[in-house]
This record gives structure tokens, sequence and C-alpha cells, in this order.
């Protein structure tokens, strides 16, 4: 469902008590001092902001005055004028939740240090050995670390090599364990080793420069006020996809903001991110593609804000919680780069919308959704294959798995509810992985299990898919390998397109697997289904070329 309205001006005696409201807490500002709040009258926000009005005045967050969130002292002042210049400051960061939700706030900013930090997914103990290889060409060679706490996604991003030549570090060492700077703001733990320039070029040997404003829209939405929907250009918007990318790195702090799953003014579920609204709401796929039944019953509104009478930005408001659809924000395979053509090869910009694009769709579908859009990512350095490049499809592959069917979500085994000391109940807001608290987990509806009993399940599961994508690896690193004798051979360009379009398939069903983050935990019979393709896949690939070139050395 689409909407574009302005809301009626209702509820007013809510809204007049929550301008009354005296706040006791104080913002947290860049340089570590308070500033004390000080309440607006509601009512002469609600003048201009009507849209805003039903969802802030009947609704939980009734009683935080705008204040709490915004500095609009000169905002009121120019109000009439409508200059941009005097927009209100909107304070972005999750200390802004913190003063009510503490529980929340303080589990977000922990580090979960039993977890490996750093760890590159092409390493001899994690899950793909011979990334390298089989991702030639791609700048991911140069750095694919597995992930940790969510208070570093915007962090981690800087510094990793790929991205930004190297440009951006911690300040020292002793930073890597700081969450709580990492979410006060990116640069109070890093430095920037040329901050009078705004080029991205190398700082660092064996890096690369492959960030892109797109990219970023998952590890922060600090810019959601100056960013209009789906990154088009816009004469409101300070920033697109075509941005300098080091000038918008610049300009981002906080990672994960709290508005990104929860609307600031009512406190209702929502999503942010514009691919996936596009792919639920425009593109009419629904919040589960796979499965109409429960699309049905989980609804998302989508509601656009306009900025100088035009269409600017939009939210998609969530008929009920659901926290599959808020982590699938970001835990998806999506579009956030250039790439090329399938049809001729030509090249696709950062200025088509194919760059911020959800295929919301499963691995056995995405081959198909990808045609449909005419895209491929790179050609692999050694085959020449078009090849895509998977992110973290942790969403479409939990649809259909026996847990999602029964009714299980992202929240249930990663943001468990959990008691304080008082006996309150909260939801951890670091979402950890289910070893964490087996208890609030897999022992809250395996009751027949002893904790022991559970981890021994869940290793069986993921050692199982593990020893596949090794498997997969190993074939489709023969595949590769035998690409440059068959040439050598002189084994025509015919046989070898079609090994490459054995090789797309074989690296979709292998990538799939080591991009998702669960090794095989959230759909354990597809992983197999898919693995074994793989597998299936560059065998044929290797018989093809083994054939032609034995056929090349009989003819001489």
């Amino acid at each position: 469902m689409t909407s574009s309205h302005g809301f009626g001006h209702i509820g007013r005696w809510v809204a007049g008590a929550a301008c009354l409201l005296l706040m006791t807490t104080a913002h947290a500002m860049p340089g570590g001092g308070k500033q004390p709040l000080k309440p607006v009258d509601t009512l002469q926000c609600y003048d201009c902001h009507a849209q805003i009005e039903d969802m802030h005045a009947e609704n939980k967050h009734a009683t935080v005055n705008c204040v709490h969130c915004h500095d609009a002292s000169k905002h009121v002042e120019t109000a009439s004028t409508r200059r941009m210049g005097e927009r209100p400051i909107t304070h972005t960061s999750p200390e802004a939740c913190a003063s009510c939700h503490t529980a929340q706030f303080n589990s977000f900013v922990s580090v979960r240090h039993e977890s490996h930090p750093r760890l590159e997914k092409a390493n001899p103990i994690s899950r793909s050995p011979k990334f390298d290889k089989l991702i030639g060409g791609h700048g991911f060679s140069f750095e694919h670390a597995e992930p940790r706490s969510h208070a570093f996604m915007l962090v981690d991003h800087f510094i990793v090599d790929r991205a930004y030549g190297g440009r951006f570090q911690y300040k020292n060492w002793q930073k890597v364990t700081d969450g709580m700077g990492a979410v006060r703001g990116a640069w109070t733990v890093l430095t920037d080793a040329d901050p009078e320039s705004s080029d991205q070029r190398r700082f660092l040997s064996q890096t690369a420069t492959a960030a892109n404003p797109v990219c970023l829209n998952c590890k922060t939405q600090d810019h959601i006020l100056d960013w209009a929907y789906m990154g088009d250009p816009h004469s409101a918007a300070k920033w697109d996809r075509t941005s300098q990318v080091v000038e918008f790195a610049r300009d981002l702090h906080h990672p994960v903001n709290c508005f990104m799953c929860h609307d600031p003014h009512s406190a209702e579920p929502r999503v942010v991110r514009d691919g996936l609204i596009h792919a639920v709401a425009d593109r009419e796929l629904g919040t589960y593609p796979n499965d109409p039944a429960k699309s049905a019953m989980l609804s998302m509104e989508k509601v656009t804000f306009q900025r100088g009478g035009e269409d600017f930005r939009a939210i998609g408001l969530l008929s009920t919680a659901d926290s599959n659809l808020m982590c699938a924000q970001c835990h998806v395979e999506y579009n956030c780069n250039p790439g090329f053509q399938l049809s001729d090869g030509s090249r696709v910009g950062m200025d088509d919308r194919r760059a911020n694009h959800f295929f919301w769709a499963n691995v056995f579908d995405y081959k198909e959704a990808a045609q449909e859009i005419d895209f491929f990512d790179f050609r692999h350095a050694t085959t020449g294959a078009a090849l895509p490049k998977l992110q973290h499809p942790e969403m479409e592959t939990f649809w259909g798995s026996v847990h999602e069917r029964n009714g299980v979500a992202c929240a249930d085994c990663h943001m468990p509810k959990v008691k304080l000391e008082n006996g309150k109940q909260y939801s951890v807001h670091s979402p950890r992985t289910p070893r964490d608290f087996l208890d609030a987990t897999c022992l809250n509806c395996h009751d027949g299990w002893t904790a022991a009993e559970a981890e021994y399940a869940i290793d069986y599961i993921k050692n199982y898919t593990h020893g596949k994508i090794m498997k997969a690896e190993y074939w489709l690193a023969q595949l590769i390998d035998l690409f440059p004798v068959a040439k050598r051979a002189g084994v025509s360009e015919d046989v070898l397109n079609e090994v490459r379009a054995l090789h797309y398939d074989a690296h979709l069903h292998w990538e799939w697997w080591t991009a998702e983050n669960s090794v095989g935990f959230h759909n354990p019979d597809q992983a197999r289904e898919s693995l074994t393709l793989s597998i299936t896949k560059s065998k044929e690939g290797v018989a093809k070329l083994n054939e032609a070139i034995d056929a090349q050395i009989a003819r001489k």
C-alpha cells in the first residue's frame, strides 16, 4: 500500500499534554558535554508538520517532546521562509533513545569478545579458504571479513581494505574494542590520512577504493533527511547515488540508528531502507514473496514525504512488528554497486537505479531476477565469466525454512527477551548468536534438549554445510584452473562460453553460502540442494573442458 497524504489534526489534547512535559534528560553533544532540553509547543510543530501529527499525538511517544530529537530554535524563527539552511537539527544518535531505553542501548554498545574480530573469510579457519581465487577480479578479494558486533558496522565499513584505499584507520589499536565510541561517533575512534582531500585513492598497498554511497545505506541512516528515495538526484537532497563517497562518509557518524526499525514519532514498527520499500511496495512483490498468505497478513504501507512540493523520501510502516522485515533492510542480497548489462556487457553506473536494487529472491530465483533487470556484477579475472557478487542474503535464505514456517523470527534467536536484575524484561539489541542465550532461544522451544544437545545440533548442521562449501570450492577452483589450459590448447570460444554459463551457476550456488552468515543453519535443506547444484555444474564444466582439450590434442 502506498500513501502520500497529510494526516489530519486530531488528538490535540494529547499533544497539549506533551508540550507541557518536562524532560529530565539531556542530549549528548559531540564534544562530550550535555545540552539541557527545553520543551517546545508541540502544537506549533503540528501546524506545519500535519503528516506527523497522527503518527505522534496518540501513540506511545505522545509524551516525548519534539525537542528530545530536534533542535528547532532557528527553524521556528525562519519557518515562514522555508529556507532549507534553517532546517531543525535532528539527533540521529542511538543516545537520543538511551535516556528511556537504557537497557536496549547498553546491550547495543556491548561487544561480544568471544567472536572472531576481523577474521577474513578467505582464511583456512573460516568458511571460504579459496575465496580469493573464486572471486578473482572483484574488490572483495582485498578483504572480506566475518561480521562482528553491530556497534562496529559503520566503523568496520570505513576501515575495510576494499573500500577507501586505507584512508580511514583506527586512531590506535586500543580503540578496536570501543563499542561505545563507535556508536557515539565513528570519527571519535577513527582518523583520516588526508582530511584535506576527498578523492578516492590508495593510501596503503593491497587496498581498493570500491566504496560508494549506496553501500553505506545499510550501515547507517544518519543521512535520512538528506537522501531522496532510492538515492535519486533531487533539488533538496544533499547526497545521492553518485555523490563523492569520501565526503559522504565524513558526514556519517552512528551505526544502525534506532529509527531504522522504530518510528520515532509513533514508536511503531517500520523500515526505511528504500530498496526494500521499492521491492515490497513499488514492485508489489510483497513482504514474503514466496508465501502469499503470510505476505497478505503482514502489510507494508509506503508513506511518502514531500519537500519543495515534490516527493522526496519514503518510509514503510509495518502492519505488525516483524523482525524479519526489519533485519531485511540489510541482511539481504542487493545491488549496492555499479555493474554491467548481461545483454551487451555495457556498463551500469551509479546513476542507474539498478545500482540500488533489492532482488527479493531466494538462491533458486536469483538468476531469473538478475536477468529481469539485465545485470551482472563483474567478470572473473581468469575465466571471463559474467558473475554475480552476493552480499548477505539471510532473509531470503530463511524463507521457507522449518523455523520460518513455524513462526520463528530473527529476534527470537538473535535478540531474545532477557530479564534485568529488577525482573523487567527487555529485548537484547546487540544481535548475538543463539548460543549466548540458549535458555531464551533454542531451549525456549526445544524443551526436551539440554544446552549441550542444542549446541551439538547447531554444530551438526553447520559442519555438514561447511563440508559442502569446501567441496563446491574445490570443484569450482578446478574449473577455473582449467580455463588457461583450455585457452592454450585452442579450445573454441563457443565451448568456453558454454562453460562460462556453467561457471555462473556454480558460482552463484557456492558464493550464496559464503555470503550468508549462518553457514547453512538458517535453511539447511536449501543449503544442501544449492551447494550440490554448484558441485554438479562445476563438474559439468570440468568435464566439458577436459573433453575439448583432449580433442584439440588429438587433432595435433
